[in-house]
């Protein structure tokens, strides 16, 4: 009967993916939303219907173990955030997609190596393809730098001309001046312990040459570039930062870059269109720019496509990846405002001319770093964020909260296995 139907099928050139549907819970986000108009095109070429069930970040997780863990998943892929990169292999719950590249030819060349270390391969084995990058880096007003009486107050007490940071230290010290001398914050700072005051941390650690863990995953925040970091973190949001910034989150500091009352963020770089954009930001639209994260790389973020285990439909699965996911529908995503994951979409003359910006946010890109990628690399969150608050916040000194939070580190990395 199989074999009757496949011959008729091939007769009337009929695909046997008609009457298949793919489904995958989404982020409920602008990203999502322009894939979904581009769906109807995949189920024309190829006859697999593809439904999205969006949601906010928050339900993500947790709906994705519960499927994860069950016979057979409802969902035929995900999208993995970078903070569930390590777990979600480590527990056993993604296909290996390296089988599914080799038989189709797909190329994994124009993936920034960034990109494919933190949402693509896991201990060697690739089992996410990127998808969307939100690597961070530095926001910053252009017409304030330009203003003739801060140049020269600068210029007297710095003896270097007012200019876009080359250290952290120098962007502390800017910082400080502008919330002294402008009338406005030094900084928008998101510091709301856990996943806000972390992601904000981490850039500050890299920029100072720091980092959590080294190559034997041996914690090393707490060595001199972490209490460095740290101490010009706690500097900056005590001295520098807008009203309430240690119970800040992003959609805070981005509410007060767009009023004009700060004069930087460290932040996404897909900040950037938004607050340009006269419509949404009136107030400093035309006065922005983007830079990496000065005096070292800024955080990487992202999120990649990946198949269940479980799932009951892997190989149209890996056709809809393999399809999102190359050249054409990229350069569409990109035109219509995605983040892009590979060179040839942020280097397109045509996507250059539509997001001059794209030039500056490949540069953050290709030199962002990645926090630790384990099993618990979301628990890592809290247990680092709680100290840097407590520090922020005056409750412990700069030495000790980093101290305690190594130690958090540490019964996580021996808890995954990493450290004996």
């Amino acid at each position: 009967m199989k074999r009757l139907w496949v011959l008729l099928a091939a007769a009337l050139g009929v695909s046997l993916a008609q009457g298949v549907v793919l489904r995958a819970l989404m982020e409920d986000v602008p990203e999502t939303r322009i894939i979904e108009e581009l769906l109807p095109r995949f189920e024309k070429e190829t006859g697999i219907r593809v439904e999205f069930e969006k949601v906010q970040y928050s339900a993500m997780h947790d709906k994705l173990v519960a499927q994860l863990l069950a016979p057979q998943s409802a969902y035929d892929f995900l999208e993995v955030d970078f903070l569930w990169a390590g777990e979600f292999p480590a527990a056993g719950w993604l296909e290996p997609l390296e089988p599914y590249v080799k038989r189709s030819g797909f190329d994994l060349s124009p993936y920034y190596p960034s990109m494919l270390d933190l949402v693509g391969y896991y201990r060697g084995t690739l089992y996410m393809i990127p998808m969307y990058n939100y690597a961070m880096g530095l926001i910053y007003r252009k017409d304030l730098l330009l203003r003739k009486d801060l140049a020269e107050k600068y210029r007297a007490r710095f003896k270097r001309p007012l200019a876009p940071p080359k250290t952290l230290e120098e962007y502390v010290d800017l910082s400080l001046f502008m919330a002294q001398n402008a009338g406005v914050a030094g900084a928008a700072m998101q510091g709301q312990r856990g996943d806000p005051n972390f992601m904000e941390f981490s850039n500050y650690l890299f920029a100072a040459g720091g980092d959590y863990v080294d190559k034997g995953w041996r914690v090393t925040l707490n060595g001199p570039q972490g209490e460095r970091a740290l101490a010009l973190y706690v500097k900056n949001i005590r001295e520098a930062a807008q009203k309430g910034a240690l119970n800040a989150n992003l959609d805070d500091t981005f509410r007060v870059m767009c009023q004009g009352g700060a004069f930087s963020m460290i932040t996404y770089w897909w900040m950037l269109p938004q607050l340009d954009d006269p419509k949404q930001c009136p107030k400093v639209a035309g006065k922005v720019a983007l830079s990496p994260m000065p005096g070292g790389a800024g955080v990487n973020g992202g999120w990649g496509w990946a198949i269940p285990k479980n799932s009951a439909q892997k190989e149209a699965a890996w056709r809809f990846i393999s399809w999102v996911e190359s050249k054409p529908i990229v350069r569409e995503r990109a035109l219509r405002g995605h983040a892009p994951t590979r060179k040839d979409a942020f280097q397109d003359p045509e996507v250059l001319r539509k997001y001059p910006y794209y030039k500056e946010a490949e540069r953050v890109i290709a030199g962002a770093k990645k926090v630790p990628i384990f099993a618990y690399t979301a628990e890592m969150e809290d247990v680092v964020g709680r100290e840097i608050s407590l520090a922020a916040a005056g409750q412990k000194p700069v030495k000790k909260a980093l101290e305690d939070a190594a130690k958090g580190l540490e019964g996580l990395l021996k808890k995954a296995g990493l450290l004996r």
